[in-house]
């Protein structure tokens, strides 16, 4: 009967324990009641991460001699169509363009070596 008794306290003292555990609640919860918030569990042991060096890579491989700049150019003079001597010049090529184009004037291809070539109007 002793035996029956001490086990029977022990399993109550045990599921109250654990009771106990699972009504922690939330933080909002706990805020809601008056209680102050609860510091925030530790789910894995801190320690210093190791720091690997980062992979290096060797550049592509181009030759320096096939680079092209395909349509850039160098201009001197850069307006806006609606500009009156921009104008007059896209009027006397024969050019239409709307009013609110930015233009180049007196441009040049910017070649490999970085020298401008003959000027285009």
């Amino acid at each position: 009967m002793r035996c029956t008794t001490l086990l029977l306290t022990v399993i109550a003292f045990l599921v109250a324990s654990v009771a106990a555990a699972a009504t922690r609640g939330t933080n909002a919860e706990r805020m809601a009641r008056g209680l102050p918030p609860l510091a925030p569990r530790k789910l894995y042991r801190q320690r210093a991460t190791p720091a690997s060096p980062a992979r290096r890579s060797q550049p592509s491989g181009s030759p320096g001699s096939s680079c092209s700049t395909g349509p850039v150019q160098c201009c001197n003079t850069v307006g806006y169509s609606s500009n009156p001597v921009v104008s007059l010049i896209l009027g006397l090529l024969g050019v239409v363009v709307p009013a609110d184009v930015l233009v180049g004037v007196t441009c040049s291809p910017i070649t490999v070596i970085g020298v401008g070539g003959s000027n285009s109007w």
